[in-house]
């Protein structure tokens, strides 16, 4: 007899938006009557699913930056998602929450340095939180090189979920996953979610009105589909965690009974893909469509130039190539300085998420890196290139590129962090030259306002020179 299981996917995710001077995010309008959107979509979407117990239930990731913000704004929430997720856990040893790349960045179109990083830093902040182990990780926009795969089983994810266009083999059943070969005795398992499902889901609310009949109307009759001999068949519903209570109203509700009565009495399980895995190891080899994503049918062009996902979008070449050089820039003195005190760079930089995550003070964990006693000048040195890395990796978020015009918060803030790198890089090497990055930068122009990313880009530097010396800066 075969197997017919579903899951439902949440990827909970919201871009920074903290200003990097004051770690503090500006009132934003549009948000109304809340003070900002992080806000609004945790009263609408994080805390109802928490008290309607969602998260004990569905597969999930959420965001590194929407669990930092959540810590200060509403910690109850935070400890009742933990909690939840935990209890599962405990109960049966299998993890329902999945890790995320750190700071949201398109793996594909980072260096492998950068997706080492991320994916550390995106596990470890993971382990820390929920006290136990990631198995699977979500990655930013679900885009996937095989590079990235290889990075990511180095640093212990057993499985990762894509939408099934980024499946390069005809005729194979995505309704189980697979094995992806990544050389080197290596191989990592595949999960593609179900398209007709996920898609109804998140674009037909007249489809989630009722939980029941949603059950009865659309799951079901995907277990019918198909002639032949009856297969094992396991449907993953992957959506953006906001639908349920943001995007779509009441659907936090519909979510709770879709996961607990809905499926009473039919024949189908609810599983999660590590209890999928546990029970049923894939028999089958799959390869991946390079360079894919699950939001951008042209590869992952929409975060690198102009593409039919947002038509018009020139800027974003040019933006891509702009921070390019900034991380070039920030990296060079990064690595001279660090090697000049016997440090390895990215090996400091991938355990700086315990500085982050507040486990250990600064100063501290650069001591118990060095070699050798520290002085105060090498203390603020490497104080300020790790401050300035961490920027230098949120200011590839990959809400950057998303949207088609550059004049939103969400570029002008990766502008805006890549500034703040350069200004922290520049304490400890002030000829650090700004012409190239400023050259570049004029380029980033938006249709709609004629702002050009040079112009931010000055402003914040304008702003954080001000602000060291303790003067008002003039915006």
């Amino acid at each position: 007899m075969s197997l017919s299981a579903f899951c439902v996917h949440g990827h909970f995710y919201q871009p920074p938006r903290e200003d990097p001077l004051t770690g503090i995010i500006p009132k934003e309008e549009g948000a109304y009557p809340y003070d900002n959107w992080n806000a609004r979509i945790h009263d609408q979407c994080y805390k109802p699913n928490a008290d309607l117990g969602n998260f004990s239930r569905i597969s999930f990731n959420l965001g590194p930056t929407v669990l930092e913000w959540m810590q200060t704004a509403d910690p109850e929430t935070l400890a009742r998602i933990i909690q939840q997720e935990r209890d599962m856990y405990d109960a049966t040893g299998i993890p329902n929450g999945m890790a995320q790349a750190y700071n949201h960045t398109i793996l594909p179109l980072a260096t492998k340095r950068d997706k080492r990083t991320q994916i550390h830093w995106g596990m470890y902040e993971f382990q820390a939180r929920f006290g136990h182990p990631a198995e699977g990780l979500w990655l930013p926009e679900a885009a996937v090189d095989t590079e990235t795969l290889r990075v990511a089983c180095s640093c212990g994810v057993k499985y990762v979920i894509l939408a099934p266009w980024q499946c390069a083999d005809h005729g194979k059943d995505l309704n189980q996953p697979g094995w992806v070969e990544l050389g080197q005795g290596k191989r990592m398992v595949v999960f593609f979610y179900n398209q007709v499902l996920s898609t109804r889901v998140s674009f037909d609310p007249g489809a989630t009105r009722n939980a029941d009949e949603f059950m009865v109307n659309a799951i079901l009759p995907e277990f019918q589909n198909g002639l032949g001999v009856p297969r094992d068949k396991f449907l993953i519903i992957a959506s953006d965690g906001e639908l349920y209570g943001h995007h779509q109203r009441f659907r936090d509700q519909f979510l709770a009974r879709l996961t607990t009565a809905s499926y009473i009495g039919k024949p189908v399980r609810q599983m999660l893909p590590a209890e999928w895995l546990q029970e049923n190891l894939p028999t089958q080899d799959m390869t991946i469509v390079e360079n894919s994503s699950w939001s951008c049918h042209h590869g992952v062009i929409r975060w690198s130039d102009d593409c039919g996902c947002t038509p018009g979008s020139h800027w974003k070449a040019p933006l891509r190539v702009a921070l390019n050089r900034v991380a070039q820039e920030v990296d060079l003195v990064f690595e001279r300085t660090l090697d000049g005190y016997g440090l390895d760079p990215y090996a400091l930089r991938d355990n700086y998420i315990e500085v982050l995550l507040g486990q250990i003070p600064l100063d501290e964990f650069i001591r118990s890196h060095a070699k050798s006693s520290c002085s105060k000048e090498m203390l603020r040195n490497i104080a300020f290139l790790l401050k300035a890395q961490y920027e230098r990796q949120r200011m590839f978020t990959s809400c950057g590129w998303f949207f088609d015009d550059f004049d939103r918060i969400e570029p002008r803030n990766n502008v805006k962090y890549a500034a703040q790198a350069v200004w922290l890089t520049r304490q400890v090497k002030p000829d650090l030259d700004l012409d190239g990055i400023l050259s570049d930068l004029k380029k980033v122009v938006s249709t709609r306002s004629n702002l050009r990313a040079d112009q931010v880009f000055k402003k914040h530097i304008q702003s954080a020179q001000a602000a060291w010396a303790g003067v008002p800066s003039k915006d």
